[in-house]
């Protein structure tokens, strides 16, 4: 598992954590059933500390990633494909708001950022 931790980013070392264990499971790079790094491993490794990796490892339970058993370590859960759809949509979503958001500073109309959209659709078609 390949985790970059970014100490000068506004964001928490938890949720750096949380968001590229996500994207590896979502992309299929961490497989189903996979066993992870326990929270000393990983603490060590990324030179964290491990109730980071814990509150990280607390946080993708909670959302369904992975699967903790006591004495057997955690493990990658089952993801429903819609779940895994679902939080890709989402992304697309947040790209586009901020597309539309510097659409919107640089006086495009709507019938401008709409025509600019459809001209880059058409190059994936």
């Amino acid at each position: 598992m390949n985790l970059i931790i970014n100490n000068s980013s506004m964001t928490p070392i938890y949720e750096q954590i949380v968001v590229q264990m996500k994207n590896q499971i979502i992309s299929g790079k961490l497989k189903s059933d996979e066993m992870l790094p326990s929270v000393r491993t990983l603490s060590k490794d990324l030179r964290i500390s491990a109730l980071t990796v814990k509150k990280a490892y607390d946080a993708l339970e909670q959302e369904g990633y992975i699967v903790t058993v006591h004495g057997k370590g955690s493990f990658v859960a089952d993801i429903n494909p819609n779940i895994a759809k679902e939080e890709k949509q989402k992304e697309v979503e947040k790209l586009f708001e901020q597309g539309v958001r510097k659409a919107v500073e640089c006086g495009m109309s709507k019938d401008e950022t709409k025509e600019l959209f459809e001209l880059v659709l058409s190059d994936f078609s």
